[in-house]
């Protein structure tokens, strides 16, 4: 059944580019109809969008990540980009140009592992802007700063929003459910409790795939690749009690809800 979708990746991250032709081969192979590859800095979103010309089942998302949570990934090695300084009104615009190109603003958010960050608020709130004004959907991260996220979302007019990888508490999975948003199940859902309970207590109208490749990888020792989403679909399934090709379908009417 050629339906599934994940609905965040980084298909420009140089464990997959490198080999990128075979990374869609499989996604193919597996029944994968979409997959979201998201920008995070001026770079990434041009070969983001890069890819998504190339490739049918790409799309393309651009956004800024926030900056000095960026910086330091890098730094560690995490994410292998040369990071230079960009100016944010420039870069606003380029994804501004690109509108029509883009099926959302991603990845955005906050970071706050190494305490609050002022110029990541201001910088979201941009992005929140950005998004309210292309009218496009936003898909948010939310580390150590859950809580700070859902409150500046709550306060725009944004109503297509997706928590993704959301690791915040009970009670703000159930806030973000009530405002009617959605929540990704990734594919490590295969062994995280977190990410289990997030599937039993949000309606399956509300979910979405993903496997935020080549990261949280279902399989010990593996990198993860789109073709792998599959794995989320059959947990979801199995927790919801649902015959595999219902699950896929109500996530697929959940994609054409939010993108299409």
């Amino acid at each position: 059944m050629n339906m599934l979708v994940d609905v965040h990746s980084h298909l420009d991250h140089a464990l997959l580019i490198n080999k990128i032709d075979e990374v869609i081969m499989r996604a193919k192979a597996a029944g994968v109809k979409h997959i979201v590859t998201n920008g995070i800095n001026p770079e990434t979103n041009r070969k983001c969008l890069e890819l998504s010309k190339k490739y049918e089942i790409v799309n393309c998302a651009m956004g800024l990540y926030p900056r000095n949570a960026l910086k330091k990934e890098t730094e560690s090695g995490d994410y292998p980009l040369k990071i230079s300084d960009f100016n944010m009104d420039e870069e606003t615009d380029f994804i501004r140009k690109n509108k029509n190109s883009i099926v959302a603003v991603s990845e955005v958010g906050l970071d706050f592992v190494d305490g609050e960050s002022r110029q990541q608020i201001e910088d979201f709130e941009k992005m929140i802007n950005l998004a309210e004004e292309l009218k496009k959907p936003i898909v948010v991260h939310s580390r150590k700063a859950e809580q700070k996220c859902i409150e500046l979302l709550e306060s725009s007019s944004l109503k297509k929003i997706v928590m993704h990888c959301f690791s915040g508490k009970k009670s703000l999975v159930k806030r973000i459910a009530d405002n009617g948003w959605f929540l990704t199940a990734p594919t490590i859902v295969v062994r995280s409790q977190q990410f289990q309970e997030i599937v039993k207590n949000v309606p399956i109208s509300q979910l979405f795939c993903e496997t935020d490749s080549p990261y949280l990888s279902p399989y010990m020792g593996q990198w993860n690749e789109p073709a792998f989403v599959i794995e989320s679909y059959n947990k979801i399934a199995e927790i919801k009690q649902m015959d595999i090709h219902e699950a896929i379908n109500n996530i697929y009417m959940n994609w054409q809800t939010m993108f299409e």
